[in-house]
C-alpha cells in the first residue's frame, strides 16, 4: 500500500478528474491483471453517484476484462510516471501477455477492493461498469460508476487540488499527441 493513500469522499471524487488528465485504467479478470493509458476519460455525474466515462479501444485487453469482470479503476498518473504512461498505452498486452513484469508496472490492491492499482500515482478511482452495450460497441464508451477514490494527499486533500504547493514530479499529465504531454499548472482565482 503507497505511503500517500488518503480516502476521498465520493462527493469530492469527481474534481480528481474534472480537470481532464491522462488516466491509467486498469482491470483483472481470472486471475489476469491489465494496465493501459487512456486520453479520453472524463466526469459523467457529480452527483450522489458518481459516474465517469472511458474510450477504450475493442482491440485492447483492458476492454476485454473490464467487459469479462464487470469492474476497473482508473488513476491519475504524474510527471514522474511519463515514461511508464507512455509504456503503458504504447505495449499491448495481447502481443506481451507478462506486459506488467516486463515493463516494472508496481500494482497493489486497496484494502476491500480486488483490481491492480498503480503505484505512484496521485489519484485511483475504482468503478464498477455501468453497461451500456450500444454506446461500447458503436463508440468504445464505457460507463463507470465510482464506488471508492483516494488521492496522495500531498497534492489532493480538503477535496481540491493544491498544484501550487506541491512538487511539480506530483503534476498531473494531459496528453497532447505522440507520447507528448502538458502538465498540470500554476491555480488562478476567478
Amino acid at each position: 500500500m503507497p505511503e500517500h493513500f488518503t480516502p476521498v469522499p465520493l462527493d469530492k471524487c469527481y474534481r480528481l478528474m474534472n480537470h481532464g488528465p491522462t488516466v491509467l485504467v486498469s482491470a483483472r479478470h481470472d486471475g489476469t491483471d491489465n494496465v493501459m493509458a487512456a486520453a479520453w476519460a472524463g466526469v459523467l455525474d457529480y452527483g450522489d453517484v458518481p459516474k465517469v466515462t472511458v474510450v477504450l479501444d475493442k482491440a485492447t485487453r483492458t476492454r476485454e476484462l473490464i467487459e469479462a469482470s464487470g469492474c476497473f479503476a482508473l488513476q491519475l498518473p504524474c510527471v514522474a510516471q511519463a515514461q511508464l504512461t507512455v509504456a503503458v498505452g504504447t505495449h499491448s498486452a495481447k502481443q506481451m501477455p507478462d506486459k506488467l513484469s516486463r515493463l516494472g508496472v508496481p500494482i497493489f490492491n486497496a484494502p476491500g477492493h480486488e483490481l491492480p492499482l498503480v503505484q505512484g500515482c496521485v489519484g485511483w478511482l475504482i468503478c464498477r461498469l455501468l453497461p451500456e452495450l450500444h454506446n461500447q460497441q458503436a463508440y468504445d464508451l464505457f460507463i463507470g460508476q465510482v464506488e471508492a477514490a483516494w488521492a496522495d494527499e500531498r497534492v489532493f486533500c480538503q477535496g481540491r487540488w493544491h498544484f501550487d504547493a506541491a512538487p511539480d514530479e506530483l503534476r498531473t499529465l494531459h496528453h497532447v499527441a505522440g507520447g507528448q504531454f502538458i502538465v498540470a499548472g500554476k491555480t488562478v482565482q476567478g
